[in-house]
């Protein structure tokens, strides 16, 4: 696994890829796993020009190869994260819903909360059912700051 860390204005962010494609997302509070290479490959500058760009309000959609690694059930969660448009929001119960599973709210929150690709898939537009933020690995902060880019 290769990784950069870039200065944004979310703070400082690594990006990881293996065998040119992105695998992970770290906030700066993030515990790094142990076999990665500091290296700066075509698609992690890829990455993190097409998230400078998002991160100003230029782009709404990225075009990267993504590999999350997770549980099948997770997976497809994750595909669903991605189906919400820019700039809008869902809630936990209608992931569950999308997903098949209307009871599964809760495990919909363990796999957002697993995504080791956020903000390229978008977890960060799931909310609770009354509309409030709720957790994000990278601090509400954060979470509100992409949203409200969004919302622009």
């Amino acid at each position: 696994m290769n990784i950069y860390f870039y200065h944004t204005v979310i703070g400082k962010i690594g990006i990881a890829e293996t065998d040119g494609s992105i695998t992970n997302v770290f906030f700066e509070k993030d515990r790094l796993p142990q076999d990665v290479t500091e290296a700066e490959t075509p698609v992690l500058i890829e990455a993190a020009q097409q998230l400078n760009r998002y991160l100003i309000g230029q782009l709404q959609e990225f075009t990267l190869p993504l590999s999350p690694v997770g549980t099948p059930f997770m997976k497809s969660v994750w595909v669903e994260l991605c189906h919400i448009p820019y700039g809008q929001t869902a809630t936990y119960k209608e992931i569950a819903l999308k997903t098949g599973n209307g009871k599964a709210a809760r495990a919909i929150g363990l796999a957002n909360n697993r995504n080791p690709i956020p903000v390229f898939i978008p977890c960060h537009r799931v909310i609770g059912s009354n509309g409030t933020l709720t957790g994000y690995r990278g601090g509400l902060g954060v979470k509100k700051i992409l949203l409200d880019i969004e919302r622009k």
